[in-house]
């Protein structure tokens, strides 16, 4: 596919003179779906068309290179041939119209999609494969037929944003937002696929223009976030010009900061903006201390958001979580990367073995099964009271069941009916 890099005008400050003067002349929004009055309830489809090693292992462990961890290896470290040939019976296999039926009958309304930087502009020197675009448009009409919503998701942007496999490159410090040219590709890109939907808000209602960029890293990455959130705020609201808005809600992630650190950003007293959601991701499993909780804290842990989430200025949805409560999934930390809970992870300090806990839910206890059903409840009821909605990471994967809403509901730990609950009172 041709890079958009040669398309990179208006320039970042014409982008930003857009947003501005588009602003004062913003009116409510009518977006696809009645945010903020019916709950999202949604599923991503992670591992499609971004690889992820613990969503598929044995796409990386078929290739015999213990080096291949992420998606830009898998493109790089191997014959190309190969690589593109396993790519596209993946895209063919992994989600199919199926999924959309079964998400669709499981009672959900929304899925998130997430795609690479690389299916629009592959750069000079980048490895990446496209071709996943067809797919892309094959999911929106999917989810068009049976009536499902569609969140697009840009999960990863030149440099990566935040280093961690799921953004295409696994790397200590990713460069997204130390070179500009990374930046104006990313803006670019978020261009393209405003215009894509643009006349389609009833399927595509938002637009997510970057997945968890690296705030944890300091003040550095915040500033070009923020300004790249309202850079994007103008390429999707205003891709007609600063004449006229789309119905397109920009959903923006809030890069590891609390609530607070947002608050008053990109509101209607900021520059009168309309159209706008945060974005949050609420994972228990990624520090010691959380592999360490007894069932009941994290329980406690997942009812006590309610306060967190609460009374933020944006709708705000919150865009990934689990009712797995273990870092068990083999590659979850990343391919060759051990477990906490088991203590296969450097400098970890072993809670048990993840035997049981991780894998094929044949192997699941009904113990365990019922737990996931608690931490699955606590979490729901605690996101529809307190936000606008959620969607579980993830819908479906090898080997990871505790992981997933196909598995949930085929083993009976998530409801077929999302507002059927065994726990109603969980949280009081």
């Amino acid at each position: 596919m041709e890079s958009l890099s040669a398309a990179m005008a208006p320039s970042l400050l014409s982008t930003i003179t857009i947003a501005c003067s588009a602003a004062s002349l913003a009116v409510a929004i009518s977006p696809g779906f009645p945010y903020g009055s019916e709950k999202v309830r949604g599923v991503n489809l992670g591992g499609w068309l971004v690889l992820e090693p613990w969503i598929t292992p044995s796409l990386f462990d078929n290739t015999g290179n213990s080096a291949i961890v992420d998606e830009y290896t898998f493109c790089q470290l191997q014959d190309r041939a190969t690589a593109q040939s396993v790519l596209e019976a993946h895209w063919e296999s992994w989600i199919t119209e199926s999924d959309f039926e079964a998400i669709a009958a499981a009672g959900l309304n929304h899925v998130r999609l997430p795609i690479g930087f690389w299916a629009f502009d592959v750069g000079p020197g980048e490895p990446y494969i496209s071709g996943q675009l067809s797919y892309l448009q094959k999911a929106v009409n999917w989810a068009s037929n049976h009536g499902l919503k569609v969140i697009v998701d840009l999960h990863g942007a030149p440099g990566s944003q935040n280093g961690f496999d799921n953004s295409g490159q696994r790397m200590d410090y990713p460069t997204w937002h130390s070179n500009s040219t990374n930046v104006a590709r990313t803006d670019a890109i978020i261009k393209t696929i405003a215009d894509m939907y643009k006349d389609n808000p009833s399927v595509v209602p938002i637009i997510a223009p970057l997945n968890e960029p690296a705030g944890f890293d300091g003040n550095d990455v915040l500033s070009v976030v923020k300004q790249y959130w309202r850079d994007s705020y103008g390429n999707i609201r205003y891709p007609y010009g600063s004449s006229q808005q789309s119905n397109t809600v920009v959903l923006i992630h809030d890069a590891f900061q609390p609530t607070s650190y947002w608050s008053g950003f990109l509101t209607t007293s900021d520059n009168n903006a309309q159209g706008v959601a945060m974005d949050t991701h609420i994972y228990q499993m990624f520090t010691d201390a959380g592999n360490a909780m007894s069932d009941e804290e994290h329980i406690q842990s997942a009812c006590g958001q309610k306060s967190t989430l609460s009374g933020f200025d944006l709708w705000l949805i919150v865009g990934e979580w689990t009712p797995a409560m273990t870092d068990c999934a083999p590659y979850l930390n990343g391919r060759g990367i051990g477990s906490r809970y088991d203590g296969s992870y450097p400098g970890s300090t072993a809670v048990g073995s993840c035997t049981g806990l991780t894998g094929s839910a044949t192997t699941f206890s009904s113990s365990y099964k019922s737990s996931l059903r608690r931490t699955w409840e606590a979490q729901v009821i605690t996101f529809e009271a307190a936000a606008t909605g959620w969607i579980q990471w993830t819908w479906k994967a090898e080997n990871a069941d505790e992981w997933t809403y196909q598995a949930g509901l085929n083993y009976g730990w998530i409801p077929q009916n999302p507002t059927s609950y065994e726990y109603p009172n969980i949280c009081d």
